[in-house]
């Protein structure tokens, strides 16, 4: 068993609200969230002495250029490329970097823009490997890569299309209780299933919509919250792995498996006292895998669970409240830390409209960097109320 967490808090949630997009700079997007996190804190950018960011759109700088942009002097510092696995891994490395005395207080920000082009120049310059090994087949981008893991999931163990609609439209009525979620039409099973094929069995609603915004929290010992005067949330457990199962010809899991029992068992916890989930949701079958891999339901019972589950936030088992990417939107590597985000609300009480009945414990959790056949990063973090 690694060390636990005790000690280690999560506090000051910012969402900066998301525009389909955006002339500003993701260096301007980062600003924003900082600006919002001393405003929710009290603590002035000068005192946060960590600083870890995440994001795709930064083009030549990094963390270390926006400490100079924004006035900051940190002893802790990181930037975490891992797309949609950033905010959990951010927070479990800061968490780290403040049990051992290096940091007091770290900021972590997922933040990214969208020009009206810079979301396809993004997937041109992903990755080697989809530069090397996807584009000169003819197929590339998230759209293609999810069909295929879509198309063997439901072969291998019959989910339909009906039962993805369940999660996307469970997700839509819950953006819509969300005053910053872009999606605010409701949406119905039969305009699921109706609606435009983008690569089979993938339809439109299954793709999550890009946009600009950002996403940020503070990392910090529990004296210094209770110091500040701050509304907190304990970290109790948290996991990374990457690269999981290389065996599994096609993605059916994710690195969660893996460490799944240690992740409960840190906290003190099993799947059942999980009052609300977070997941990672740029496509309805991440979901359902994550369902299972977390021990919700066994490994290919994900659509028998949609089916006999309410996913909304007043239901049996609410998940993604605040709409997730798939009707929030999906700002970059924020998106990544839009569950977080919502998860540190609800457990403190500050969700608001989206805010759970007695959400004493939430589970958020992070997938990332997709190659081709699936993703490499995976990541989950439990956090309890004060």
């Amino acid at each position: 068993m690694r060390r636990d967490f005790d000690g280690v808090v999560v506090a000051s949630p910012v969402s900066v609200p998301y525009a389909r997009f955006s002339i500003e700079t993701a260096q301007w997007w980062a600003g924003a969230a900082l600006r919002g996190l001393t405003e929710a804190s009290g603590i002035s950018h000068k005192e946060m002495d960590g600083l870890s960011v995440s994001s795709f759109s930064l083009g030549a700088d990094s963390a270390i250029s926006l400490t100079q942009h924004f006035g900051m002097t940190v002893r802790y510092l990181d930037t975490v490329p891992l797309g949609g696995a950033s905010a959990t891994v951010s927070l479990r490395r800061a968490a780290r970097a403040v049990q051992a005395g290096d940091a007091d207080v770290i900021a972590c920000i997922g933040a990214d823009t969208n020009h009206p082009d810079s979301f396809r120049q993004s997937l041109e310059n992903f990755s080697r490997f989809a530069q090397d090994a996807v584009y000169p087949m003819g197929s590339g981008g998230a759209n293609a890569s999810f069909a295929l893991l879509t198309r063997n999931y439901m072969a291998r163990f019959g989910a339909t299309r009906e039962d993805f609609a369940r999660i996307c439209v469970a997700q839509r009525d819950n953006a819509l209780k969300n005053p910053n979620a872009l999606m605010r039409k409701p949406l119905t099973v039969e305009q699921y299933m109706t609606a435009r094929p983008i690569a089979a069995p993938v339809h439109l609603f299954d793709c999550v919509m890009p946009c600009a915004g950002a996403e940020a929290f503070l990392v910090m010992r529990e004296e210094t919250a209770r110091a500040q005067g701050l509304t907190y949330a304990r970290l109790t457990s948290a996991i990374e792995r990457h690269h999981s199962f290389p065996e599994d010809p096609i993605q059916i899991r994710g690195g969660w498996a893996v460490d799944v029992d240690e992740l409960y068992a840190m906290a003190g916890c099993t799947p059942g006292d999980i009052d609300v989930l977070q997941t990672y949701d740029d496509y309805p079958v991440i979901v359902m895998m994550q369902f299972e891999d977390l021990k919700f339901c066994a490994k290919g019972e994900g659509h028998d669970f949609v089916r006999s589950h309410d996913l909304r936030i007043g239901g049996d088992f609410p998940q993604n409240t605040s709409g997730g990417q798939l009707s929030a939107g999906q700002a970059g590597a924020a998106g990544g830390h839009l569950g977080l985000v919502e998860a540190i609300r609800q457990v403190t009480g500050q969700a608001g409209p989206t805010q759970v009945a007695q959400a004493k414990r939430a589970m958020a959790l992070g997938f990332g960097m997709i190659n081709y056949d699936r993703g490499l990063a995976s990541a989950a973090v439990i956090l309890e109320a004060a």
